[in-house]
């Protein structure tokens, strides 16, 4: 069948559906992951365009996958953090949901105290596995949806649950029509679809879970879920490996809209941001996140991150508030208890940070040279100095301005006698074998016996 693309508004060609293959044994594609190797990134040179949908937005999994990897949160660091996390996302919501679980009284009374706070955004869902039992917790919560897990790797099919893809696809539409049948509106978790024959598996299994909810009247959503985070963003990768294949697909062989399309990254290998960005870039609308990038082993693809991938891809933050990414990091250190590493982006201590004295001395005569936008402003952090053996003459001044706030007026320069004194005493720190930053309070007791109260 020859249709025009509503897209492209171009003639294309849609005249193949693919049907299940219900194969005997399990195609693990051995040649990609041979397992005691490094998995291999294979080409078929074949070109995805980039087909950004009008609107994109992130939705959230801290209190769900975020959760699978650390102490539990309390029902008031739940809560906490959902109002921080609205407030991030602005008058239009750009945080759409935030999922939780419904195992425990626990998780259930945090997600009733949030829909309590009656916000519109992010709107609270559910995640439940591919069970009837776990069906009817949400139906009795009241939830309009929740994710459903449905392994399509031959890995979690034939060696997880012992099935075929056949009896797979069965047991998966059986529980989604039963989600159907009573309102609720499933999106569905494809999980390690990096690792999933995509045309012998996922795309008919897609197509039929678009069966039901045309009938239903009710759209299903498609989590693309790159478990093992062996998704590549590179053009011209073949599958199941390649990012943009896997979203293009998704489109034009199951013919799932955008705004359907959710895509859920992991970062084994360093790839959870730009195979998030990459799949916007390619059609979904939605990537799935979490606060700080906490989740599973690596972790998710980090909220924080993506709220300047959209405003990077939009020239516009729309309404949101990057100020309380400060917040939320202060809260995690100080309220939870967990040690975010110094060098993560936006939310690390030392990520507008500097030690070296080369870089201090730049950012004293213009703190565009070594600062990536104007932190002060759009995060509420002032680029700031941490003094070592490597801090120089200028780094000791930036830090003396900063830590005092002194007027510019009164800033002193890196030939100040006070400055030169204090590099002598740090220099003597380390010449005495000290490893470790020197902290602000000693910094503060070396500059009070040089000056006295005048500081």
């Amino acid at each position: 069948m020859i249709e025009l693309g509503k897209k492209s508004n171009l003639l294309e060609q849609k005249n193949y559906r693919y049907s299940l293959q219900d194969v005997e044994e399990a195609n693990l594609y051995r040649e990609i992951y041979p397992y005691t190797e490094v998995p291999k990134i294979a080409f078929n040179h074949r070109r995805v365009p980039i087909n950004m949908p009008e609107e994109i937005w992130m939705t959230d999994t801290t209190f769900r996958d975020g959760q699978q990897s650390r102490a539990p949160y309390t029902v008031k660091q739940i809560v906490d953090l959902y109002k921080m996390m609205h407030r991030l996302g602005g008058p239009k919501g750009l945080i759409r949901q935030t999922e939780f679980f419904v195992y425990s009284q626990k998780d259930r009374e945090a997600l009733e105290k949030c829909r309590e706070l009656g916000y519109e955004f992010p709107a609270i869902t559910t995640w439940i596995r591919a069970s009837k039992q776990d069906f009817q917790l949400v139906k009795d919560i009241g939830i309009e949806e929740t994710g459903i897990l449905v392994s399509c790797s031959d890995y979690h099919i034939f060696q997880k649950l012992g099935k075929t893809r056949k009896q797979a696809m069965e047991g998966y539409l059986a529980v989604v029509s039963q989600a159907l049948e009573m309102g609720i509106r499933p999106r569905c978790h494809l999980e390690d679809i990096t690792r999933a024959d995509y045309y012998g598996f996922v795309v008919p299994f897609v197509n039929e879970l678009q069966k039901l909810g045309q009938q239903a009247g009710i759209p299903i959503k498609i989590r693309a879920c790159d478990t093992m985070g062996y998704g590549i963003p590179y053009s011209e990768v073949a599958l199941p490996r390649s990012v943009p294949g896997i979203i293009y697909g998704l489109q034009h062989y199951s013919d799932v809209p955008s705004e359907m399309i959710e895509w859920h990254g992991h970062n084994d290998f360093y790839k959870a941001v730009v195979n998030a960005t990459v799949a916007w870039l390619h059609g979904a609308s939605a990537v799935n996140c979490s606060l700080l990038g906490i989740g599973e082993r690596t972790g998710n693809i980090p909220l924080e991150a993506m709220v300047f991938e959209y405003a990077s891809l939009k020239g516009t933050l729309d309404g949101m508030d990057p100020t309380v990414i400060t917040e939320i990091a202060s809260y995690y250190e100080h309220e939870i208890g967990y040690h975010i590493p110094p060098m993560t982006p936006f939310a690390g201590k030392s990520f507008n940070s500097t030690r070296a004295g080369i870089h201090a001395d730049g950012l004293m005569k213009n703190p565009e040279i070594y600062n990536i936008f104007d932190t002060e402003k759009i995060l509420n952090r002032k680029p700031a100095v941490v003094i070592s053996n490597t801090s120089g003459l200028a780094g000791i001044a930036y830090w003396i301005n900063d830590h005092y706030n002194l007027p510019e007026d009164k800033h002193l320069k890196k030939n100040d006698e006070l400055v030169a004194k204090i590099k002598d005493w740090v220099d003597s720190q380390y010449a005495a074998g000290r490893t470790t930053n020197l902290s602000d309070e000693e910094l503060e007791a070396a500059i009070t016996e040089l000056k006295g109260e005048e500081f």
